[in-house]
């Protein structure tokens, strides 16, 4: 059993280790430029460097803040929405044409905008997380509500359920999956927005770190943020699938 779960690991890990190995020999061996790409054991050279001098932590925590407290505003506002409107014809029809608008507006193009209004405190960059997170959870909750299957629905009003009971024993279930890959997405959208927000008039967080590392052409420094930003997408990831995990074991496996 040790064994298996050993080759298993190391086979899900070889990508990432060729990876590596490439990013580690390249750079020595001529075939990239050093200054612009330095291996990979300067980058974690200077990435222990900056966790020892405190400021990886402070920046990341900066930026954990803005990033979690924004996606937790996004989820609270459009999962109950997309029910809403998944389930209310009415509200849909009512809702549709300014969703369609505001839904194909990026947020790094109003990001300006925020700025303006909001100025270049924590609030616009909040703010810009919320906006770029709400769309992918409230589309997918939209589509998993209105999507549900109908055979399941018909079979529930023949057993003479009551609405609420329908939407909690039925639609709720079976929207799980749906609305997690929205919040998935929502969560990898929650960093990258943010980190670029970031870039403008912020004094701190991984954004920052990667902006004022280039300008100052650190480069290691640069690449550890960067590497810094892909580990916390991983781990953010991996928490919402175990979350999604938890919730959806009612799910039978396909054979």
């Amino acid at each position: 059993m040790v064994l298996r779960w050993l080759r298993a690991g190391l086979l899900r890990s070889a990508a990432v280790l060729l990876l590596l190995a490439v990013w580690e020999t390249a750079p020595r061996a001529g075939l990239v430029d050093a200054t612009f790409l330095p291996p990979a054991s300067e980058v974690a050279r200077a990435w222990w460097d900056l966790l020892g001098d405190g400021q990886l932590g402070e920046h990341t925590r900066a930026s954990l803040t803005r990033s979690f407290g924004g996606f937790a505003i996004a989820v609270a506002i459009a999962v109950p929405l997309g029910l809403l409107i998944g389930w209310y014809r009415p509200v849909a029809a009512f809702l549709g044409p300014l969703l369609e608008l505001f839904r194909n507006t990026a947020a790094l193009a109003l990001l300006p905008v925020f700025v303006l209004l909001l100025g270049i405190g924590e609030t616009s960059k909040v703010s810009i997380v919320v906006y770029a997170c709400v769309w992918p959870i409230l589309l997918n909750t939209i589509s998993a509500v209105g999507n549900a299957d109908p055979t399941l629905v018909r079979l529930a009003r023949s057993m003479d359920l009551s609405t609420p009971r329908l939407f909690q024993k039925v639609i709720l279930p079976s929207a799980v999956p749906v609305i997690f890959t929205g919040i998935r997405l929502a969560g990898a959208v929650s960093i990258l927005v943010l980190v670029a927000a970031e870039m403008i008039g912020a004094k701190a967080g991984l954004g920052y770190l990667i902006n004022a590392s280039q300008f100052n052409f650190a480069i290691p420094q640069m690449y550890a943020g960067i590497v810094t930003i892909s580990a916390i997408g991983v781990a953010f990831n991996q928490v919402l699938v175990a979350i999604e995990r938890r919730l959806s074991l009612w799910r039978v496996p396909a054979a």
